[in-house]
């Protein structure tokens, strides 16, 4: 495929995530993330005529990729809703999902929506950019203990308490809005040797509460495994452990919280059956993409 085609995003393990899915010509199947249309384009590469694509996205930057293909139909909506819209078109099981979880390059590379500690621009990380509430909300609103909470589950910060009442202080003094506060606020947390890492952290616990990230995944994990068909392939990849415990539980066990049921005879009973391990990216990847270090590649089958 060529390159240009990754301006928006660089997808990652993008080979071995297009494999997995088992692409056969007259299949059908779903990109719940359809972002820059990399995937999209890969397997509408691998399907005949008879096959047909369907491509979830709820940011309105992706309609700029749009692909001009009777075989594709854009869905602009959230993932979430995946049952609702194959209803909606008449389709009833499909044969593989694919799901390239976390932000694209194009978001942390744009300027004006506050998904990078590296551009100085208003907190709003909002996916979907139409509705719902931004990153200075959660900030502004939030009480102490709730924005501990975000701060502690979704970034995995153990000085998560002290920096909630930090901004508690902060915005009683003044509204937290742009990048800048929060960093200013942040600065006394900011240890310089891991300032990358923790700012990351702090980002990421926002964005989550911001867009739901997880009740969405849990909602689009259920629902896909209703819709796919016997022997229909799940593919996920995954960018951080928050995401990766949910893909690796449900795949494994049908459940969120991992508890394995078995039969009488010690057989694990789950409506899924996960294939192999999970596959990471090569150095030579990570060398040409550093955004792909932390990617996890899991697939399940339809038992």
């Amino acid at each position: 495929m060529r390159k240009d085609v990754f301006k928006y995003h660089v997808p990652a393990l993008f080979d071995e995530s297009l494999q997995a899915l088992n692409i056969h010509p007259s299949g059908i199947f779903v990109d719940a993330t359809f972002g820059g249309g990399g995937h999209a384009r890969g397997i509408l590469e691998s399907i005949g005529e008879k096959g047909r694509l369907y491509g979830f996205d709820q940011d309105a930057d992706a309609t700029a990729n749009l692909i001009n293909d009777n075989r594709f139909t854009f869905i602009h909506s959230n993932f979430r809703f995946l049952s609702n819209f194959m209803r909606y078109y008449g389709i009833r099981e499909v044969d593989g999902i694919i799901a390239d979880l976390g932000v694209s390059s194009h978001h942390f590379d744009d300027e004006t929506r506050g998904f990078s500690f590296r551009f100085e621009s208003a907190l709003d990380m909002r996916m979907n950019n139409r509705a719902g509430k931004t990153a200075a909300d959660v900030l502004n609103t939030y009480t102490e203990e709730r924005l501990a909470d975000v701060l502690y589950v979704y970034g995995e910060l153990k000085n998560a308490r002290r920096m909630a009442a930090a901004i508690v202080r902060e915005r009683e003094m003044k509204r937290i809005t742009m990048v800048s506060d929060l960093l200013q606020t942040l600065e006394p947390f900011t240890r310089r040797e891991k300032e990358k890492k923790f700012l990351a952290q702090v980002f990421q616990a926002l964005r989550i509460e911001v867009n739901q990230e997880l009740e969405a995944l849990q909602e689009l994990l259920v629902q896909s495994l209703k819709l796919l068909k016997q022997g229909g392939r799940l593919v996920v990849i995954t960018y951080h452990s928050l995401e990766d415990r949910l893909v690796k539980n449900f795949m494994k066990t049908g459940r969120f919280d991992g508890r394995v049921e078995q039969d009488f005879y010690g057989n694990i009973l789950s409506p899924m059956r996960m294939l192999g391990k999970p596959v990471l990216p090569s150095d030579e990847e990570i060398d040409v993409n550093p955004r792909a270090r932390s990617a996890k590649l899991r697939v399940g089958e339809k038992g």
